[in-house]
């Protein structure tokens, strides 16, 4: 398993990595103005139905069902369930689409209301949204072909998807000269990824032999049971929107920028989720599922416990980073061409509030899998909801006075509400626990990363000096010094609390798949 989450987690770092030269691309040349807000609006109203209806839920709900039909019921029966899935995804997609692209205007006055009072920018965020939405029926089909790949264990070809909307825009945005402005290049490199994502996705399951076709939708027992469950993850999911839905809308009241600090915020603050929570969960869904399902309870904890552990060795460096150096962050990585020294602070101080809710926000999604696993979407629905009502309160109480910085800083308390009730619901079910060995690492990590703070510490302001007279790169070099020297410490850390023993084990034991002994 743990083999299986450095693959998704390596792929994903790649998709991160080309999305952080598309966002340096995106900041040149679109900064941080009123373009740049309008397209970021177009970008996440897509996004946010996407999570909604399809990736969030429809994972959670779709992939214990395949497993189960598949291992119950044999190939043919699990193929019949994909196809009447499938033939009901694409009609409700194509019926959004619709309707979403009739009343748009209505979407952007309900979602941006303060884009309102700016025509201009309202009118062009109405625009790239009508180029940009058809891209959710091309990712919502791309989900489902890469859940059944998922409950397959092929994970390569959804996690590589993403890299291709980052190339597309990357290429639209090259040609920006020959679009009305550079938004609408954006907005177009948008829905070609949509396309790329589709075909490649598409073709792996082709490949498999297992691409779903049309055929006339029955809601027979695997059906209905599918369903029951789908519609508490979308209310789960859609929980989670509302909060994202209410950074728009508020952030949509504030000074020209706001959208786009909490857009380059985020983006940094997702590397980790990403790479590292959303990879881990991705794999530990089909591997708990399929554990319970053949009674092994002792397996499915200890899988659970070692994506824990591993969640932690490398998000805790992240956080580190985020919360000590988030202006040089900023600075280095897209403080050129439209976007100002003073849009990097801003965004940076936005980053600083993400880290505060970065861990909870990387555990999240294995400890959820603890109920999703079995089938449970409800109870995830009952601690999200719980959070998202402090959440939004707070985001209201706090605008005003520190703006985006203050939306950013409720969603980190939001997460930590969130998190703290998934454990106590599971806990106290007796469903989770943690074991002894998973508590003594959690320790050596966070002596580790104390290591890399004070390290961070005690070598910014010399290693700035060393770039001080430079005109050019000033902040890149500090800060790729800066990671070098980090990443020595943290890695030698690492080695000698744990001894290069634990890190064989971890493998060893995570590719095996054997549950630990109690003691470990």
């Amino acid at each position: 398993m743990i083999d299986r989450i450095l693959t998704v987690g390596g792929i994903t770092l790649l998709s991160r990595a080309t999305g952080f030269l598309r966002d340096i691309m995106l900041a040149a040349v679109l900064g941080a103005g009123p373009v740049a807000d309008a397209f970021f609006v177009a970008l996440r109203l897509p996004n946010h139905f996407r999570a909604i209806f399809a990736e969030g839920a429809f994972n959670a709900a779709f992939i214990p069902a395949y497993a189960r039909v598949r291992g119950s019921s044999g190939e043919a029966a699990v193929r019949l369930f994909a196809d009447r899935v499938f033939t009901l995804l694409l009609a409700s997609q194509i019926v959004l689409l619709a309707v979403a692209l009739l009343c748009t205007p209505w979407v952007i006055d309900l979602l941006a209301p303060g884009f309102g009072k700016d025509p201009g920018r309202f009118a062009l965020a109405v625009d790239l949204t009508r180029i940009t939405f058809p891209y959710l029926l091309l990712v919502s089909l791309v989900t489902l072909y890469g859940g059944i790949l998922n409950a397959l264990d092929r994970f390569a070809a959804a996690a590589a998807a993403p890299i291709l909307l980052n190339l597309s825009m990357m290429m639209t945005l090259a040609l920006a000269a020959f679009f009305p402005t550079a938004g609408h290049a954006a907005a177009w490199g948008v829905l070609l990824a949509g396309i790329l994502e589709f075909l490649l996705v598409a073709g792996d399951a082709a490949r498999q032999g297992v691409m779903p076709k049309l055929r006339r939708p029955r809601f027979d027992a695997e059906v209905m049971l599918f369903l029951k469950r789908f519609g508490p993850a979308v209310v789960g999911s859609a929980g989670t929107q509302i909060a994202l839905f209410a950074d728009t809308i508020i952030a949509s009241f504030l000074a020209a920028g706001a959208l786009s600090a909490l857009y380059y915020a985020d983006r940094l603050n997702q590397l980790p989720i990403g790479v590292i929570g959303i990879a881990a969960g991705t794999v530990l869904l089909p591997e708990m599922a399929r554990r319970i399902t053949a009674g092994d309870e002792a397996g499915a904890r200890h899988s659970q416990n070692r994506a824990i552990e591993l969640t932690l060795l490398l998000s805790l460096p992240c956080l580190v980073a985020f919360v000590l150096v988030p202006d040089l962050i900023m600075r280095a990585l897209f403080n050129r061409g439209a976007f100002t020294a003073a849009d990097a602070h801003a965004a940076a101080m936005t980053l600083l509030a993400y880290a505060i809710g970065l861990l909870p926000f990387v555990l999240m999604r294995s400890v959820s899998v603890t109920f999703l696993a079995r089938g449970d979407t409800t109870t995830p629905v009952k601690a999200l909801f719980a959070a998202v009502v402090v959440n939004v309160a707070l985001k209201i109480l706090l605008m005003d006075r520190y703006a985006q910085v203050g939306l950013a800083f409720a969603t980190s308390v939001g997460a930590w509400i969130n998190l703290a009730l998934l454990v106590w619901f599971a806990v106290r079910r007796k469903l989770f626990a943690v074991d002894r060995r998973l508590r003594q690492s959690g320790i050596k990590l966070a002596a580790a990363a104390v290591a890399l703070a004070v390290t961070l510490l005690v070598c910014s302001h010399p290693v700035a000096g060393l770039f001080a007279g430079w005109t050019s790169l000033r902040d890149v070099a500090t800060l790729l010094v800066l990671g070098l020297i980090g990443v020595s410490v943290y890695g030698g850390a690492v080695l000698m609390l744990f001894g290069k023993e634990w890190l064989a084990l971890f493998r060893r034991r995570g590719r095996a798949g054997v549950p630990a002994s109690s003691g470990d």
